[in-house]
């Protein structure tokens, strides 16, 4: 069940959300390097800044397309509030994800707790 859930979420996320919330001005962004191609890849996502860091849980882990890249190459830009952030990305295992998903905004928590399979905490540092 959890790969056919993973199969469909990650479809409907890829063609359908992820190009109609990326328009958003506001919409916070993750962009990654791609691993294979090395072209920026942006991704809308939820999380909360928490003074010099951007806290966010990743709903299927290390299967995620920008967590494998963050695994490549961790230096990412959030847009947060319509404003680009460079940072570091840290993949944080030993967090406990769920937790963490009750310190973020509410509506995107309950999706990724609902939709997820293998919830990891990802920590960006910013740099300015």
């Amino acid at each position: 069940m959890s790969e056919r859930r993973f199969r469909a979420t990650t479809a409907f996320q890829r063609y359908i959300a992820n190009p109609l919330t990326r328009l958003m001005p506001f919409q916070t962004l993750l962009e990654t390097t791609g691993r294979v191609s090395g072209q920026p890849r942006r991704t809308p996502l939820g999380g909360r800044r928490v003074g010099e860091s951007f806290w966010l849980v990743s709903e299927f882990g290390t299967k995620s397309q920008y967590v494998r890249n963050i695994q490549a190459d961790p230096r990412v830009r959030v847009r947060i509030g319509g404003r680009w952030h460079h940072g570091t990305a840290h993949l944080l295992p030993d967090d406990d994800p769920v937790a963490r998903l009750r310190t973020l905004p509410k509506g995107n928590s309950m999706a990724v707790k609902a939709l997820g399979t293998q919830l990891l905490t990802i920590r960006v540092d910013l740099t300015d």
